[in-house]
């Protein structure tokens, strides 16, 4: 293989879109499910602290954060990626399985934290066959005509490539944690439309709340728009599905507003804020959202944030640099006074892509998720060809010397098998762009794709310009269809440069939750450092829990370890840092009231299980 380097500056350019509105967050049409990222499911794309590679880790750190214990469930025979979110009630923590790096069965470890300096291991609740869990267990006290104890909530997704898992939440009575007992296994939304299933929809994410003698459970719901789904859980047995709704078109912002378009449910919490059950939202691309839920059958919509014209992390590290927000909103939580509330938007991939056409048109180009990265020394350059749809290799032009990156239409097959047929034709790389339809057009969308070559999606317009020097007189593209491909399979397009600009990982907002207003950001030094852009582990946020108590967020940052914040007058500031020897790589925080009278911080490391971390202040 051939990529051209290059070691030149470069320039950040925007997209030239046509027309703007909401993207959809899921196919509720009879199309192919080609690999678009589209649900919470597959936002988790990780790379491992500790593996093979023995990748390093910016230095450890203990700054006003002490380690009261630590259990690593692997000792001895490591599992990188195993271990997702954490929970606790009491004296017990719940950790939970997740499919890396190797997926037959998950479920949740129980641990005995009693002693908090010394962690136990009780026992695993299985999933079904075939099923992870990832985000948001959680364990609460309920107290209704059908049931009064401790309740465990978790999610379910199925292993990749497995036909035997489970969808929706599982529902286990831990009132002994000891004996835990399972009341219902896969409970959700059964309702696709036009599908018949015999299981109910795959679940990203699972909160619960109490109002009154009526207990409640919101989901994720991976395969459908209408994403919040609400569960009736009074009777834990027997849940009832009593709402779906989706805030995609609430909360989508104009295409090309933030570098995607993928509005879809990532994760949520229900707290009650001056009588009003608030359900607090976070929409991947759309920014984050509140509800009222006093009626779960029927939530109104509140308010919404919007992302910035401008990424404020960038402007701030890098004055001049305009880049448009990467959205990615993960997940929020009110603050103790809920004045504000604080949101992570989670971010794998420090650079995003810059590209113009022979003519000199800039377009915009999202980078594909498994295929090697355009980055400072690796770049796509050269003349293009047409493949057309790219689904059956007899149909496809070998590449030359004038042409080296394929064009390629979306549709009929998957990212991959389109990639992978160019690859295997000569290509260097690939554009793909988009069709049209739900989700199409002009809608910049992440590839969920595999290849040995770089490959970007860029929008139907796009496309267009790059096979045929310009838009076609007459050109239009909706929901129903549009302007054919104007060019046959084989013909040339103009040439493409496509080159790597660094824009971060991932970092925190402070909202204030009133005017929905974004007040200040916190990430980092070195996730803005391209510095620390590779060999370092992955320097996004992830989740954050804010202190029941005082103006703190606990923070997990994966390889960037454990922080500590004050938002003391609306402004952020770091006030303490926790990194191991050896290094970190925290998926879940969570504050817990011990009741042993001591505040705690659990945090889930991927890679090996849990830390009891507590914060002691300072200056």
């Amino acid at each position: 293989m051939r990529f051209v380097r290059t070691g030149s500056a470069l320039v950040v350019v925007g997209a030239l879109l046509l027309s703007a509105g909401p993207a959809f967050a899921h196919n509720d049409i009879d199309y192919i499910d080609d690999g678009v990222l589209d649900s919470g499911k597959e936002t988790h794309n990780h790379h491992y602290q500790h593996n093979e590679e023995e990748q390093g880790h910016i230095p450890s750190v203990s700054e006003n954060v002490v380690e009261i214990g630590s259990l690593d469930l692997f000792e001895g025979q490591e599992q990188p990626g195993r271990i997702a979110d954490v929970s606790a009630y009491g004296d017990y923590a719940y950790l939970t399985a997740f499919w890396e790096p190797e997926c037959d069965r998950g479920g949740v470890y129980v641990v005995d934290i009693a002693d908090p300096a010394a962690p136990e291991l009780v026992t695993l609740i299985p999933s079904h066959r075939g099923t992870f869990s990832g985000e948001g267990s959680q364990v609460m006290h309920l107290e209704t005509k059908y049931f009064t104890g401790e309740v465990l909530a978790y999610q379910n997704e199925i292993c990749p490539g497995d036909t035997r898992g489970v969808g929706g939440v599982t529902l286990v009575d831990v009132t002994n944690p000891e004996k835990p007992k399972k009341l219902v296994e896969g409970a959700g939304d059964f309702s696709v439309a036009g599908k018949a299933q015999t299981k109910s929809n795959e679940t990203h994410s699972v909160r619960m709340w109490t109002d009154g003698d009526k207990a409640y459970a919101v989901l994720v719901d991976d395969l459908e728009a209408t994403d919040i789904d609400i569960l009736d859980i009074t009777n834990p047995s027997k849940p009832k599905l009593i709402s779906e709704t989706s805030l995609v078109g609430d909360t989508a912002q104009p295409l090309g507003a933030v570098h995607g378009d993928a509005v879809f449910l990532h994760d949520m919490v229900v707290k009650e804020i001056d009588e009003v059950q608030t359900m607090l939202v976070s929409y991947w691309d759309g920014g984050y959202a509140k509800l009222n839920v006093d009626d779960p059958a029927n939530p109104v919509f509140i308010s919404d944030t919007d992302f910035a014209e401008f990424d404020p992390v960038r402007a701030e590290v890098d004055p001049g640099t305009e880049v448009t927000p990467e959205g990615n909103g993960h997940q929020a939580e009110f603050t103790k006074d809920n004045e504000f509330f604080i949101a992570t938007d989670e971010d794998f991939d420090p650079y995003r892509v810059t590209a113009t056409m022979a003519d000199g048109t800039p377009f915009t180009a999202v980078q594909g998720s498994d295929v090697p990265a355009i980055d400072p020394d690796t770049s796509l350059a050269g003349g293009t060809r047409f493949l057309g749809l790219a689904c059956d290799p007899a149909t496809i032009p070998t590449a030359d010397t004038s042409a080296i990156v394929a064009v390629i239409e979306r549709g009929e097959c998957d990212f991959t098998v389109k990639v992978q047929n160019a690859q295997a034709a000569g290509y260097e790389g690939a554009v793909v762009f988009n069709r049209t339809g739900v989700d199409g057009c002009d809608a910049l969308l992440s590839m969920l794709v595999e290849a040995d070559i770089p490959a970007v999606f860029v929008s139907r317009t796009d496309g267009f310009r790059i096979l045929t020097d310009g838009v076609p007189a007459g050109y239009a593209c909706d929901d129903l269809g549009g302007t054919a491909v104007p060019t046959a399979v084989g013909d040339d397009g103009q040439d493409v440069d496509i080159q790597a600009v660094f824009d971060g990982w991932g970092y925190v907002h402070l909202y204030d939750a009133a005017s929905m207003e974004d007040l200040d950001q916190y990430y980092v030094p070195e996730s803005q450092n391209p510095a620390y852009a590779d060999g370092f582990g992955d320097l996004s946020v992830h989740e954050v829990a804010t202190d029941p108590h005082e103006e703190l967020a606990y923070i997990s940052y994966y390889s960037a370890g454990f922080r500590v914040v004050s938002y003391t007058d609306g402004e952020f500031t770091e006030v303490g840092a926790f990194i191991d020897e050896g290094g970190n790589n925290f998926w879940g925080v969570e504050v817990h009231q011990h009741p042993n009278g001591q505040k705690y911080v659990l945090a889930s490391d991927r890679d090996s299980g849990l830390y009891i971390l507590q914060y002691t202040g300072g200056d």
